[in-house]
């Protein structure tokens, strides 16, 4: 990519976040000068985000950092339509009570990133059920829908795909893009914004927010992805055995976080610090560099930085600690997540697969036999070999739990209550 002036394109050019920006020189002119107004829309399907949106909010904390303004949009009118990009089916449609549970979820992750208030460059929230939710659908129709060309509404990604997959696309997800166009339109005119980032599939809708913006009168637009991150072995960011890697704590324990990222392949470690973390460039080139079992430690300290971010340093370093506990120890930490299971339960004895699927650790009965087969389970320390074993009370230790593991890393404990 071209050689840039400003800091904010400096900077999230050289840590990798760049995948495509509709006018690099107009776009770097404005953050030259500090005026940058960016959004990033958020939809409220569930209570917590989860690791794949940490990628552009890692943008908009850079964004602010480098003197520009940032908006997070909640999308408490788009996800009563639902995003039909990058899927192959629809998603399901949330009560409005839902949706609202969501948001006021979701809202706490910002202001670990972001700083919030008055001045010119804090970030805003801002919530498109505010405007959608108002809107005629005959003013619509004349006002924006006259705007959109069907024929290329077809052609794109988010439309055409699911189409050539002869997968359905409700009429309600088609019109999905004309509202993300309509909300740029929106904040552009509420609050000056400028520019709108998100991932790269997000780079059709956006292209015609500019377009929309164009025809109906406003100040130039700009468009800035981020690549969608897979694992360096081809996974998909984010998911694990046991479901998605939230962010909010009451949905996965700061532990677990911090061995998500302690369990990174070692190819992804220089990027994944460039990325999720705040170290400088310098420091992590030096981390990158280190060979054979040195790895281990610039992993655990990609773990420890980035849950710092997300959870709080205090946090992060009692991961760290519990960690090296129970695998240098083989101690039972006793902030290593856990299951509550009725003592009654435990008195008639819970099946071994049943154990490990209410401890997430696994995600089915099969995946469970699987693993069992190669060795992968272990209670109290010691292998599972038979997939009938029961797990009793005179299992319990004497701090009074059940130790689950599978593999070295992955720990949950059993507590009656």
């Amino acid at each position: 990519m071209a050689s840039v002036k400003s800091d904010f394109l400096n900077v999230v050019q050289s840590r990798g976040f760049v995948h495509q920006v509709s006018d690099l020189e107009g776009l770097d002119a404005l953050a030259a000068k500090g005026e940058i107004v960016a959004y990033v829309g958020y939809d409220c399907t569930a209570a917590s985000l989860h690791v794949g949106h940490l990628l552009s909010i890692m943008m908009l904390h850079w964004l602010q950092h480098t003197g520009n303004k940032p908006i997070t949009l909640m999308g408490g009118g788009t996800t009563r339509v639902g995003d039909p990009s990058g899927r192959d089916e629809s998603r399901k449609l949330l009560s409005i009570e839902q949706i609202d549970a969501n948001k006021e979820s979701i809202k706490t992750t910002f202001a670990k990133f972001l700083r919030f208030g008055e001045g010119k460059a804090d970030a805003v929230m801002a919530d498109n059920a505010e405007w959608l939710t108002k809107l005629n659908y005959i003013e619509m129709l004349r006002e924006v829908g006259r705007h959109f060309s069907i024929n290329r509404m077809l052609s794109m990604d988010s439309v055409k795909l699911r189409l050539d997959r002869e997968q359905e696309l409700s009429f309600i997800e088609f019109n999905y893009m004309i509202l993300q166009s309509y909300d740029y339109v929106e904040l552009a005119r509420r609050y000056g914004c400028n520019l709108q980032m998100g991932g790269s599939d997000q780079w059709g809708n956006i292209v015609n927010g500019i377009d929309l913006g164009r025809r109906m009168g406003t100040h130039q637009l700009y468009a800035l992805t981020c690549p969608l991150l897979a694992t360096a072995s081809g996974a998909k960011m984010g998911k694990t055995a046991a479901g998605a890697v939230w962010l909010n704590a009451d949905m996965l324990s700061p532990y677990d976080y911090w061995q998500f990222w302690r369990n990174a392949e070692d190819a992804d470690v220089e990027r994944f610090l460039k990325l999720f973390t705040l170290l400088p460039l310098d420091e992590i080139k030096r981390l990158a560099s280190l060979g054979g079992a040195e790895i281990n430690e610039a992993k655990k300290i990609l773990a420890t930085e980035a849950t710092a971010l997300m959870h709080g340093r205090e946090a992060a370093l009692a991961a760290s600690e519990t960690a090296r506990r129970t695998f240098e120890e083989g101690a039972i930490a006793g902030d290593l997540p856990t299951v509550d299971i009725p003592r009654a339960e435990l008195d008639q004895g819970i099946g071994v697969l049943t154990a490990f699927v209410k401890a997430g650790l696994v995600a089915s009965n099969g995946e469970a036999r699987r693993q069992i087969k190669s060795g992968g389970l272990r209670v109290n320390d010691a292998p599972v070999t038979d997939e009938k074993m029961t797990l009793g009370a005179s299992l319990l230790t004497a701090e009074g739990v059940i130790k689950l593991s599978m593999g070295r890393k992955r720990h949950v404990l059993l507590k009656p209550v």
